[in-house]
């Protein structure tokens, strides 16, 4: 098919330029350029595309108990996202209207992404683990005119403050509608036929992400119709996707990384959007699914990769399966090699933020280092800035170059002009993350600016030691951070989540210990253990943050004051292994 629009060319050349080079990097990187894009609408002028072109390809496929299950066609999701837009407009959304997005791994979800855009209304993407505080910071700060959220959790925006529009999805057909909601199935009363107001500009907003808050108040991200949909150019590379493939990426809606791979890389590629739609985690269940529905490209965050490697993956059927890769936080060297003894498949580690895309990983062919997350992407120049000096150095802060800005990047947070200056001070964007690189040009993750410290004059890299404390065979988890120490100003503590069947007893912290005697130098030892939940953001990341606090407030005097955890143990408590 003749492409009708010189955009969609000229984003086809570059997908094409990727496809072509995915297991060649050097040539990737050098050949590959952004596309100049004036106006572009991803949905009209790309998606559509491809449902001409693949009518009868699966799109999205989710595999659900119940009512959440469905198979839906490109030329099917079109015609659904067309008529949903329809209504939309009817119900009075505007270009660049606000929509708050609060739905579960269910069909709506995609179509109203797709028919948000083709209407130019940005979309503000919400977690279903939000609470009402949460909803009314983001209908507030996110200046939200729409809202659409599933029955089930309706009841959380009562008497939050404004003039929106109510859209619910009820569970099953006989589901009831709340007062004051209107009912998405109205939507499929409307022409299948879309005709947009005018052209969308590439520039123009279309997603505003509330960061997840590691660290402070969430951030409003705001990415256009060319950063995210065309940005994710890189992330296809890297994920190693093909036509046709099913792949399936472990991601709750609301954050970045289920638009990453749920959404805009797998359909540039023209691929189906493959979904577990379970409400529990069952490793058994994904297992199956691999095999059972010839998946052939998988992702998943580490904590997903650690729970895998406690089942058995060897009796895994996953003969149709080529691509497997992690994300989210860096994946510990242990988890790759288990499952590359069992499945012959090298995990692939990758790194990226909300802000961007893919700007690092392990693309597919490449050799694959141990510990490292890979190299820049293509269209992505990456430098390595000492903090204090400022200039490009061996190990630094990982940052963009912005005389070479990819297209992938954010426009900034909006509504706080000071962040975003900050974030993109002396010709860099600044990730906020750690890391090294090696001749070879690979880079391997040290940690976040503020989680890095000092002991005994030495700095320490947090995942370094968690990467070898999940080594131990009663480790599911672990976060370091300093705790105060009168000799050394601060010691690395472990807090350590234990896999099932582990006891948190003095013996098991005891052997913890030694192991981590056994394979680190003396001054990155880790000194101090306590067994705990790790605390964690709504998204998943570890909150260092809060750990760091509470070592503080208990050991802030100087190491020596304070009560111990409840389940607090130190090197001093084991004769043979203290100095």
């Amino acid at each position: 098919m003749t492409d009708a629009y010189p955009a969609t060319a000229a984003f086809r050349s570059a997908r094409d330029l990727l496809m072509r080079h995915r297991e060649d990097y050097a040539r990737a990187v050098a050949e590959f350029s952004w596309p100049e894009l004036d106006e572009f609408n991803w949905a009209l002028d790309w998606f559509d595309v491809i449902a001409a072109e693949h009518p009868q390809r699966d799109a999205l496929w989710i595999v659900a108990d119940g009512d959440g299950a469905a198979r839906l066609s490109y030329a099917q999701m079109s015609t659904r996202s067309n008529q949903v837009a329809n209504w939309l407009r009817g119900l009075g959304a505007r270009r660049g209207d606000r929509l708050l997005l609060m739905l579960g791994n269910i069909a709506p979800l995609w179509e109203v992404i797709l028919a948000a855009m083709k209407l130019g209304v940005v979309i503000i993407p919400a977690s279903t683990l939000l609470g009402p505080a949460d909803l009314a910071d983001r209908i507030d700060r996110g200046d939200v005119r729409h809202v659409v959220t599933e029955a089930v959790h309706a009841a959380k925006f009562d008497g939050l403050p404004g003039d929106w529009t109510r859209v619910v999805v009820s569970a099953g057909a006989g589901g009831s509608t709340p007062p004051g909601w209107l009912p998405y199935t109205e939507a499929f009363t409307q022409a299948a036929e879309f005709t947009p107001d005018g052209p969308t500009r590439a520039c123009d907003p279309l997603l505003l992400y509330f960061t997840s808050g590691t660290t402070a108040q969430p951030k409003l991200v705001e990415h256009t119709h060319a950063s995210y949909p065309v940005g994710h150019l890189s992330t296809m590379y890297w994920l190693g996707l093909r036509p046709g493939d099913i792949h399936l990426n472990i991601s709750s809606p609301g954050w970045a990384k289920h638009a990453w791979s749920n959404v805009f890389a797998p359909w540039i590629a023209g691929a189906t959007v493959f979904i577990l739609g379970y409400e529990r985690f069952s490793a058994d269940a994904l297992l199956g699914a691999i095999g059972e529905c010839g998946v052939t490209t998988f992702c998943a965050p580490p904590t997903v990769w650690r729970m895998l490697i406690q089942a058995d993956l060897a009796a895994a059927n996953v003969s149709s399966l080529r691509e497997c890769v992690g994300a989210g936080e860096p994946l510990n060297p242990e988890v790759i090699e288990q499952v590359r003894r069992a499945w012959g498949i090298t995990v692939r580690d990758g790194y990226g933020q909300t802000e961007t895309t893919a700007q690092v990983g392990n693309s597919p062919g490449q050799v694959v280092k141990p510990g490292s997350m890979g190299r820049p992407l293509p269209g992505y120049p990456v430098v390595l800035v000492d903090p204090i000096s400022g200039q490009p150095a061996g190990e630094g802060e990982l940052c963009l170059d912005l005389a070479q800005r990819p297209l992938g990047l954010m426009t900034g947070y909006r509504g706080d002009a000071e962040r975003a200056a900050e974030a993109m001070r002396g010709g860099y964007y600044h990730t906020g993350d750690v890391a090294s690189r090696d001749d070879e040009g690979y880079l391997t993750y040290v940690g976040r600016t503020d989680d890095v410290f000092k002991a005994s004059d030495y700095r320490i890299s947090p995942f370094e030691l968690e990467s070898m404390l999940i080594e131990h065979e009663a480790v599911a988890e672990a976060a370091v951070v300093p705790s105060p120490d009168p000799l050394r100003l601060a010691v690395p503590k472990a807090y350590v989540t234990l896999v099932a069947g582990a006891e948190p007893t003095a013996e098991t912290a005891r052997s913890i210990l030694a192991y981590a005697r056994e394979r680190l130098a003396p001054y990155k030892r880790v000194r101090r253990i306590e067994f705990a939940e790790l605390p964690k953001t709504i998204s998943g990341k570890i909150r260092r943050v809060e750990l760091r606090g509470a070592e503080q407030e208990r050991h802030g005097d100087g190491g020596t004051g304070g009560p111990r955890g409840v389940s607090e143990f130190w090197e001093e408590d084991f004769p043979g292994l203290k100095d």
